[in-house]
């Protein structure tokens, strides 16, 4: 038997000023203006105030926006993929800001008036809340709707009380959350499970896997373009995958908390990366005997490691 081992291896203000006291000079000095009387005019705060919209129109104002942000929100949970998902938050960011900006602009019917005001201020809520959610989904903290929703969490249960409080005061078309955050949660599969059977394994080689790092992973191994096996390493284990038959195998991984069996995808601090050489499983036979390949391979860094890693692209990690 052969064995083989493979690690991962100057602002300046410029302004005038004048002495107090002083006289202005070249003629005389001369105050125009009245002091009360019939041409004082009223004082005023700057602000312009329109009149209040009927319900009818106010109605309108919000049921035009309502199936943008609708859709805005419910579409996180259709991204596919971390690219995707990240495209979404940002829709999402842009749309609920909009929104909430056109409707501060409006002056709602005076018994609303509370509650478009708690309505907008949920919208904005939400809108920087996506801004800071998207951050995360580009770093990777984040790489799954359920993950982006539980985020959310309680600025989408907010938001969801603040359009019920319209609706309930006058039938008014404010219901935009129709997803469900759940709570942040940390699952786990035992270690050596198959997520995945794509081949037989009734070669005589193995597959030895040591995760010394701090995350749970999961390993998949192609063979020809096609999945063999996927099986989940708990962090700071070692699985050993026996009778892979012969071939040349790509070994991907894949490193995160809380895996998400339905998505087949850790839901936060995901990582994808490959190995870059091939593994290579063979079996020769001799008249007196039979010799066959065993590796191990490391996902953490190693002295003597002599097998590179490279990153992959999300889209491009095999599912």
């Amino acid at each position: 038997m052969i064995s083989s081992v493979l690690a991962l291896a100057t602002l300046t203000t410029l302004g005038a000023c004048s002495a107090a006291g002083e006289s202005p000079t070249g003629g005389e000095s001369k105050v125009s203006g009245v002091a009360g009387g019939e041409g004082t005019a009223p004082a005023t705060d700057g602000k312009e105030t329109s009149a209040a919209l009927t319900p009818e129109a106010y109605k309108g104002e919000l049921e035009s926006r309502r199936k943008a942000m609708t859709d805005a929100i419910s579409g996180l949970t259709k991204a596919r993929g971390v690219k995707a998902l990240d495209t979404r938050v940002g829709r999402a960011e842009e749309a609920l800001s909009g929104a909430a900006e056109a409707l501060s602009a409006l002056t709602p019917p005076d018994a609303v008036r509370a509650q478009h005001e708690a309505y907008v201020a949920s919208l904005r809520e939400v809108a920087t809340g996506l801004g800071s959610t998207a951050g995360k989904v580009g770093s990777r903290d984040l790489c799954t709707p359920s993950a982006v929703l539980t985020d959310l969490g309680d600025k989408l249960t907010a938001l969801d009380k603040a359009g019920r409080a319209l609706q309930t005061a006058g039938d008014y078309p404010a219901d935009v959350v129709t997803v469900k955050a759940g709570e942040r949660r940390t699952r786990r599969l035992r270690n050596g499970a198959f997520v995945k059977k794509g081949g037989t394994l009734d070669g005589r080689s193995s597959l030895e896997i040591d995760n010394g790092g701090s995350l749970d992973a999961v390993v998949t191994a192609l063979r020809g373009g096609s999945k063999v096996f996927s099986v989940y390493v708990r962090r700071k284990a070692t699985f050993k995958v026996k009778g892979v038959r012969d071939g040349n195998y790509k070994i991907y991984f894949t490193h995160g908390t809380d895996w998400d069996g339905k998505s087949g995808a850790f839901t936060r601090e995901c990582s994808f990366e490959r190995f870059e050489k091939t593994v290579k499983f063979k079996t020769t036979y001799t008249a007196t005997q039979i010799l066959w390949h065993d590796w191990r391979l490391t996902l953490h860094t190693i002295s003597g490691g002599n097998a590179r890693t490279a990153p992959v692209d999300p889209e491009d990690f095999p599912g």
